[in-house]
Protein backbone atom coordinates (compact mmCIF):
# COMPACT_ATOMS: atom_id res chain seq x y z
CA UNK A 1 0.00 0.00 0.00
CA UNK A 2 0.93 3.64 -0.50
CA UNK A 3 -0.40 5.89 2.25
CA UNK A 4 -0.92 9.62 1.85
CA UNK A 5 -2.26 12.42 4.00
CA UNK A 6 -3.93 15.26 2.15
CA UNK A 7 -5.63 18.58 2.71
CA UNK A 8 -5.02 21.86 4.49
CA UNK A 9 -2.01 22.00 6.79
CA UNK A 10 -3.01 20.88 10.26
CA UNK A 11 -6.25 19.34 8.98
CA UNK A 12 -4.92 16.49 6.86
CA UNK A 13 -6.98 13.38 6.20
CA UNK A 14 -5.76 9.86 5.45
CA UNK A 15 -5.77 8.54 1.90
CA UNK A 16 -4.10 6.03 -0.38
CA UNK A 17 -2.60 5.78 -3.84
CA UNK A 18 -3.89 2.92 -6.00
CA UNK A 19 -2.67 2.44 -9.57
CA UNK A 20 -1.19 5.92 -9.54
CA UNK A 21 -4.40 7.68 -8.44
CA UNK A 22 -5.10 9.31 -5.10
CA UNK A 23 -8.15 8.27 -3.11
CA UNK A 24 -9.90 9.49 0.02
CA UNK A 25 -11.12 6.95 2.57
CA UNK A 26 -14.72 7.85 3.46
CA UNK A 27 -15.66 6.46 6.83
CA UNK A 28 -12.08 5.49 7.73
CA UNK A 29 -11.51 7.42 10.95
CA UNK A 30 -7.83 6.79 11.62
CA UNK A 31 -5.03 9.23 10.94
CA UNK A 32 -1.59 7.77 10.27
CA UNK A 33 -0.23 8.36 13.75
CA UNK A 34 1.15 6.39 16.69
CA UNK A 35 -2.24 4.98 17.65
CA UNK A 36 -2.92 3.90 14.05
CA UNK A 37 0.27 1.87 13.74
CA UNK A 38 0.09 0.51 17.29
CA UNK A 39 -3.46 -0.75 16.83
CA UNK A 40 -2.84 -2.80 13.69
CA UNK A 41 -3.74 0.10 11.45
CA UNK A 42 -2.07 -1.26 8.35
CA UNK A 43 -4.13 -4.43 8.54
CA UNK A 44 -7.30 -2.41 9.21
CA UNK A 45 -6.54 -0.22 6.20
CA UNK A 46 -5.90 -3.21 3.95
CA UNK A 47 -9.22 -4.74 4.97
CA UNK A 48 -11.03 -1.44 4.50
CA UNK A 49 -9.65 -1.06 0.96
CA UNK A 50 -10.55 -4.61 -0.04
CA UNK A 51 -14.13 -4.12 1.18
CA UNK A 52 -14.64 -0.56 -0.08
CA UNK A 53 -12.45 -0.34 -3.18
CA UNK A 54 -15.39 0.51 -5.45
CA UNK A 55 -16.56 3.27 -3.10
CA UNK A 56 -13.27 5.16 -2.76
CA UNK A 57 -13.38 8.82 -3.75
CA UNK A 58 -10.67 10.04 -6.13
CA UNK A 59 -8.69 13.11 -5.04
CA UNK A 60 -7.42 15.68 -7.52
CA UNK A 61 -3.67 15.88 -8.02
CA UNK A 62 -4.03 19.58 -7.22
CA UNK A 63 -4.91 18.86 -3.59
CA UNK A 64 -2.01 19.48 -1.18
CA UNK A 65 -0.22 16.50 0.33
CA UNK A 66 0.80 16.66 3.97
CA UNK A 67 3.55 14.72 5.68
CA UNK A 68 3.01 11.04 4.93
CA UNK A 69 2.74 10.33 8.66
CA UNK A 70 1.27 12.48 11.41
CA UNK A 71 3.70 14.06 13.84
CA UNK A 72 5.60 11.16 15.44
CA UNK A 73 7.09 10.98 18.90
CA UNK A 74 10.59 11.10 17.38
CA UNK A 75 12.46 11.90 14.18
CA UNK A 76 15.79 10.11 14.60
CA UNK A 77 18.52 10.78 12.06
CA UNK A 78 21.76 8.97 11.23
CA UNK A 79 24.70 11.14 10.25
CA UNK A 80 27.61 10.29 7.96
CA UNK A 81 26.04 6.98 6.93
CA UNK A 82 27.47 7.10 3.39
CA UNK A 83 31.26 6.90 3.06
CA UNK A 84 31.30 9.44 0.20
CA UNK A 85 29.31 11.94 2.26
CA UNK A 86 31.61 11.46 5.26
CA UNK A 87 34.58 12.14 2.97
CA UNK A 88 33.10 15.33 1.49
CA UNK A 89 32.31 16.51 5.03
CA UNK A 90 35.91 15.98 6.11
CA UNK A 91 34.89 13.31 8.61
CA UNK A 92 36.04 9.76 9.16
CA UNK A 93 33.69 6.87 8.48
CA UNK A 94 32.02 6.30 11.86
CA UNK A 95 32.61 3.08 13.79
CA UNK A 96 29.10 3.30 15.24
CA UNK A 97 26.06 5.20 13.93
CA UNK A 98 26.09 8.96 14.50
CA UNK A 99 22.68 9.66 16.02
CA UNK A 100 20.89 13.00 16.25
CA UNK A 101 17.31 14.25 16.35
CA UNK A 102 15.16 16.65 14.39
CA UNK A 103 12.40 18.44 16.28
CA UNK A 104 9.05 17.05 15.17
CA UNK A 105 7.86 20.65 14.65
CA UNK A 106 10.07 20.74 11.53
CA UNK A 107 7.76 18.25 9.77
CA UNK A 108 5.90 19.50 6.66
CA UNK A 109 4.36 18.20 3.46
CA UNK A 110 6.58 17.00 0.62
CA UNK A 111 5.88 19.98 -1.63
CA UNK A 112 5.45 22.71 0.95
CA UNK A 113 7.66 25.79 0.85
CA UNK A 114 10.85 25.57 2.89
CA UNK A 115 11.64 28.65 4.94
CA UNK A 116 15.24 29.81 5.11
CA UNK A 117 15.75 30.70 8.79
CA UNK A 118 16.16 34.34 9.77
CA UNK A 119 19.74 35.38 9.06
CA UNK A 120 20.72 32.01 7.60
CA UNK A 121 23.40 31.89 4.92
CA UNK A 122 24.13 28.15 5.01
CA UNK A 123 20.86 26.29 4.44
CA UNK A 124 21.65 22.92 2.82
CA UNK A 125 19.86 19.86 1.41
CA UNK A 126 20.08 16.07 2.00
CA UNK A 127 17.99 13.44 0.19
CA UNK A 128 17.36 10.56 2.60
CA UNK A 129 15.56 7.25 2.87
CA UNK A 130 13.41 7.22 6.00
CA UNK A 131 11.93 4.23 7.82
CA UNK A 132 8.66 4.32 9.77
CA UNK A 133 8.30 2.04 12.80
CA UNK A 134 5.18 -0.15 13.02
CA UNK A 135 5.20 -1.30 16.65
CA UNK A 136 6.93 -0.68 19.96
CA UNK A 137 10.57 -1.74 19.72
CA UNK A 138 12.97 -2.22 22.61
CA UNK A 139 16.12 -4.37 22.55
CA UNK A 140 15.27 -5.73 19.11
CA UNK A 141 17.51 -8.36 17.53
CA UNK A 142 18.86 -7.41 14.11
CA UNK A 143 17.43 -10.57 12.53
CA UNK A 144 13.94 -9.53 13.64
CA UNK A 145 14.24 -5.81 12.96
CA UNK A 146 12.25 -5.70 9.72
CA UNK A 147 9.25 -7.06 11.62
CA UNK A 148 9.08 -3.59 13.19
CA UNK A 149 8.95 -1.66 9.91
CA UNK A 150 5.69 -0.14 8.67
CA UNK A 151 7.29 1.15 5.50
CA UNK A 152 9.59 3.64 3.83
CA UNK A 153 9.30 7.29 2.83
CA UNK A 154 11.27 10.03 1.07
CA UNK A 155 12.75 12.70 3.36
CA UNK A 156 14.75 15.87 2.71
CA UNK A 157 16.88 16.42 5.82
CA UNK A 158 17.42 20.16 5.48
CA UNK A 159 20.29 21.56 7.53
CA UNK A 160 21.57 24.97 8.52
CA UNK A 161 25.30 24.29 8.57
CA UNK A 162 26.33 27.30 10.66
CA UNK A 163 23.86 26.36 13.38
CA UNK A 164 24.84 22.70 13.10
CA UNK A 165 28.63 22.96 13.00
CA UNK A 166 29.76 26.43 14.10
CA UNK A 167 27.53 27.37 17.02
CA UNK A 168 28.59 24.70 19.53
CA UNK A 169 26.43 22.03 21.11
CA UNK A 170 24.57 19.35 19.19
CA UNK A 171 23.55 19.06 15.54
CA UNK A 172 19.86 19.28 16.44
CA UNK A 173 20.05 23.10 16.32
CA UNK A 174 20.88 23.06 12.63
CA UNK A 175 18.36 20.35 11.78
CA UNK A 176 15.16 21.47 13.48
CA UNK A 177 14.21 24.77 11.91
CA UNK A 178 10.57 25.09 10.86
CA UNK A 179 9.85 23.28 7.52
CA UNK A 180 13.20 21.43 7.59
CA UNK A 181 11.62 17.95 7.33
CA UNK A 182 9.47 17.52 4.20
CA UNK A 183 8.25 13.90 4.36
CA UNK A 184 6.54 12.13 1.48
CA UNK A 185 4.79 12.10 -0.97
CA UNK A 186 3.68 8.72 0.41
CA UNK A 187 4.57 5.97 2.83
CA UNK A 188 5.22 2.74 0.93
CA UNK A 189 4.67 -0.44 2.91
CA UNK A 190 7.43 -3.04 2.77
CA UNK A 191 5.73 -5.12 0.08
CA UNK A 192 5.93 -2.16 -2.31
CA UNK A 193 9.74 -2.12 -2.27
CA UNK A 194 11.53 -5.09 -3.84
CA UNK A 195 14.99 -4.29 -2.44
CA UNK A 196 15.36 -1.41 -0.02
CA UNK A 197 19.15 -1.85 -0.18
CA UNK A 198 19.29 -0.97 -3.87
CA UNK A 199 17.25 2.19 -4.46
CA UNK A 200 18.40 5.10 -6.61
CA UNK A 201 18.47 8.44 -4.80
CA UNK A 202 18.73 11.85 -6.45
CA UNK A 203 18.41 15.57 -5.79
CA UNK A 204 18.56 18.67 -7.99
CA UNK A 205 18.72 22.39 -7.25
CA UNK A 206 17.30 24.63 -9.97
CA UNK A 207 17.48 21.69 -12.35
CA UNK A 208 21.14 20.88 -11.69
CA UNK A 209 21.87 17.42 -10.27
CA UNK A 210 23.88 17.50 -7.05
CA UNK A 211 23.09 14.13 -5.48
CA UNK A 212 23.03 10.89 -7.48
CA UNK A 213 23.44 7.89 -5.18
CA UNK A 214 21.98 4.60 -4.07
CA UNK A 215 20.86 3.06 -0.81
CA UNK A 216 23.24 0.19 -1.59
CA UNK A 217 25.99 2.42 -0.17
CA UNK A 218 24.52 2.76 3.31
CA UNK A 219 27.27 1.96 5.83
CA UNK A 220 24.84 0.82 8.52
CA UNK A 221 21.86 -0.99 7.01
CA UNK A 222 18.28 -0.59 8.18
CA UNK A 223 17.99 -3.78 10.31
CA UNK A 224 21.18 -2.87 12.14
CA UNK A 225 20.00 0.71 12.73
CA UNK A 226 16.68 -0.40 14.21
CA UNK A 227 18.38 -2.91 16.47
CA UNK A 228 21.09 -0.42 17.46
CA UNK A 229 18.71 2.41 18.29
CA UNK A 230 16.42 0.10 20.26
CA UNK A 231 19.29 -0.59 22.67
CA UNK A 232 19.27 3.07 23.75
CA UNK A 233 15.61 4.10 23.50
CA UNK A 234 12.19 2.62 22.90
CA UNK A 235 11.04 3.17 19.35
CA UNK A 236 7.32 3.88 19.21
CA UNK A 237 4.86 3.17 16.41
CA UNK A 238 5.07 5.93 13.81
CA UNK A 239 8.59 6.98 14.76
CA UNK A 240 10.74 8.03 11.80
CA UNK A 241 14.36 6.98 11.30
CA UNK A 242 16.15 8.92 8.55
CA UNK A 243 19.09 6.82 7.41
CA UNK A 244 21.58 9.28 5.95
CA UNK A 245 22.48 11.01 2.69
CA UNK A 246 24.89 10.29 -0.18
CA UNK A 247 27.53 12.74 -1.39
CA UNK A 248 26.55 15.94 -3.12
CA UNK A 249 25.35 18.21 -0.33
CA UNK A 250 26.06 21.91 -0.61
CA UNK A 251 28.59 21.81 2.21
CA UNK A 252 30.81 19.46 0.20
CA UNK A 253 30.92 21.37 -3.09
CA UNK A 254 34.46 22.38 -4.14
CA UNK A 255 36.10 24.83 -4.33
CA UNK A 256 33.34 26.67 -2.45
CA UNK A 257 30.20 25.32 -0.76
CA UNK A 258 26.85 26.05 -2.38
CA UNK A 259 23.96 27.01 -0.14
CA UNK A 260 20.29 27.69 -0.78
CA UNK A 261 18.73 31.11 -1.22
CA UNK A 262 15.20 32.39 -1.60
CA UNK A 263 13.83 31.53 -5.03
CA UNK A 264 15.75 28.26 -5.37
CA UNK A 265 13.83 25.10 -6.24
CA UNK A 266 14.87 21.72 -4.83
CA UNK A 267 13.56 18.48 -6.34
CA UNK A 268 14.41 15.01 -5.04
CA UNK A 269 13.34 11.42 -5.25
CA UNK A 270 14.02 7.81 -4.36
CA UNK A 271 13.22 4.87 -6.59
CA UNK A 272 9.86 3.42 -5.53
CA UNK A 273 9.16 6.27 -3.11
CA UNK A 274 8.22 9.04 -5.50
CA UNK A 275 9.54 12.58 -5.67
CA UNK A 276 8.98 15.93 -4.00
CA UNK A 277 9.63 19.56 -4.79
CA UNK A 278 10.26 22.47 -2.45
CA UNK A 279 10.48 26.18 -3.18
CA UNK A 280 12.83 28.09 -0.88
CA UNK A 281 11.42 31.27 0.64
CA UNK A 282 12.89 33.86 2.96
CA UNK A 283 11.81 33.99 6.59
CA UNK A 284 9.33 36.74 7.38
CA UNK A 285 7.66 37.76 10.57
CA UNK A 286 4.26 36.10 10.65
Amino acid sequence: MKLIRYGEAGKEKPGVIIDGKRYALPGFEYDYNEAFFADGGLERLSTYISVNKEKLEEISDEVRLGSAVARPSKIICIGLNFADHAAESGAQVPKEPVVFFKATSSLVGPNDDVIIPRGSTKTDWEVELAVVISKKASYVEEAEALDYVAGYVLHNDYSEREYQLERGGQWVKGKSCDTFAPLGPFLATQDEIADVNNLKMWLTVNGKTYQDGTSANLIFKIPFLISYLSQFMTLLPGDVISTGTPAGVGLGIKPEPVYLKAGDVVELGIEGLGSSKQNLVAWSKG
